[in-house]
């Protein structure tokens, strides 16, 4: 189970298993408990002189504690740390839509619209869909050049570009709110997006050149500035985008050269069986059992004993085969653990951990897919450290991280004006020892994201 899945599976058997319990071992609780008490009582020893029972009486500690003169608050050691909370998107484009002189009629049309905006900023429902909306929901009819002339207005609305259908609406937009329409720039930009979208998606800007007959200054003015606007203007909004955080279920420690690998707490929870549910097996268990009631009451506590001692069992189970799986990737890949340098990764099959922790494959793929590890240079899924291997001159085996790491980098160091094909890059890469076909470049490339020589081209 993944971590998440796991916290809830516990909260579960929790509430429906009595017999079992948060915490630790109740005797090592006792023997601490007993320590304490000892302590406080040698500790307790005072003069009652030292104490002016009067004066504590009469002060008046509870108005200060539970009203409070602005420095306490009855919860304060439960507060946590204040989260930010800005309006919506959606909340700020209702907001706007108050300023505009709209009747109820249109401003349900206005809502309606709002309503069909999505994550990015952007409608991708179609006009029709949306005038069959309001006429089944709202019980409005309305018609094409309506919606559209409110959509119109809710399209200058801040953020810039917001309420577009298409990517080429959105830009021009935002261009035709520049602050100097008129600028030679901007009246390029314009037209580059408005009649020669295509090319300039695809980077042809000879085409484009020769369309708008301009110059090589004049167009790449005018690139610059379409290239520096907003393409997801609803991605900029407070409160649309929940943040995900990775908590590692791993935490690798170097202590002068020798790793530590320690679970996360929540993989590793406090569990005891209870014991008053013990004691009282045991008292029935010694009972005389004709009764039939305390029979039925003797086996449901067993099985509730049972399944505790069993889920104890499996949790203990889970953290070993965890961490069996963490020490047996450490091994192999000691290496990168130790720098951090994607090129020191070993290939490495889940065969080849399976193997060595002599388990099955599908379990390692399990812990492999849904697990992390935080160490000094960062939190890494399991999934990273398995690569396939890629042959060298050499006659050895490499992964083929370190294939994709040194493609990245001949893609980043390239000439822009002249960018790198995908004939070159293999050419290149054969050349440092790797024997690697074209298509597997390719492969590589699109799994690196890196788009092909032509849209890679820079003015």
């Amino acid at each position: 189970m993944p971590t998440a899945e796991l916290d809830a599976r516990v909260e579960e058997e929790l509430e429906i298993n009595p017999a079992l319990e948060e915490g630790r071992d109740e005797e090592k609780k006792e023997s601490e408990d007993e320590n304490f008490e000892d302590n406080f009582e040698e500790e307790q020893s005072f003069d009652e002189k030292d104490l002016n029972i009067d004066d504590y009486l009469n002060d008046d500690y509870g108005g200060y504690k539970m009203q409070g003169d602005g420095n306490y608050s009855p919860d304060e050691e439960d507060r946590e740390i204040p989260i930010s909370s800005g309006s919506s998107l959606h909340e700020q484009l209702i907001s706007q839509l108050g300023f505009l002189k709209l009747d109820e009629r249109q401003r349900n049309i206005g809502k309606q619209l709002i309503g069909s905006i999505e994550n990015d900023g952007y409608i991708r429902r179609d006009v029709e869909a949306i005038i069959n909306d309001l006429a089944f929901s709202q019980n409005i009819e309305t018609d094409a050049d309506e919606v559209e002339e409110i959509l119109r207005r809710i399209q200058d609305f801040d953020p810039a570009g917001i309420a577009a259908r298409t990517l080429q609406e959105c830009l021009l937009i935002q261009l035709e709110r520049k602050e100097h329409p008129d600028d030679p720039t901007t009246c390029n930009s314009i037209k580059i997006v408005n009649d020669c979208f295509e090319e300039f998606t695809k980077k042809h800007y000879s085409k484009i050149q020769k369309k708008l007959e301009i110059d090589d200054e004049q167009l790449k003015d005018a690139v610059n500035m379409i290239i520096k606007l907003n393409p997801k203007p609803g991605g900029t909004s407070d409160g649309l985008v929940k943040t995900q955080y990775i908590i590692p279920d791993f935490i690798l420690t170097n202590v002068d050269g020798k790793f530590d690998i320690s679970l996360n707490s929540k993989n590793a929870p406090e569990l005891r069986v209870s014991r008053s549910y013990s004691e009282m097996f045991d008292a029935y268990d010694k009972s005389d059992k004709k009764d039939k009631k305390l029979k039925e009451t003797v086996t449901f506590v067993k099985q509730k004993l049972d399944a505790a001692k069993w889920f104890i069992d499996a949790i203990k189970q889970r953290q070993q085969t965890l961490l069996k799986t963490m020490h047996a990737i450490l091994d192999y890949q000691t290496e990168f653990f130790y720098e951090g340098d994607e090129t020191k990764l070993k290939p490495m099959i889940l065969k080849d951990i399976a193997e060595k922790i002599e388990m099955d494959i599908s379990t390692v793929s399990r812990v492999a897919n849904s697990k992390s590890i935080q160490t000094e240079f960062g939190i890494f899924p399991l999934k990273y450290f398995f690569s396939e291997g890629i042959a060298t001159d050499s006659g050895e085996d490499v992964s083929n991280k370190e294939v994709k790491s040194v493609l990245q980098q001949m893609v980043d160091n390239e000439n822009k004006k002249k960018p790198l094909s995908d004939d070159k890059l293999v050419k290149l890469l054969n050349d440092k020892g790797y024997n690697i076909a074209r298509r597997t470049v390719a492969k590589y490339r699109e799994q690196l994201q890196i788009p092909v020589a032509r849209l890679r081209k820079e003015l």
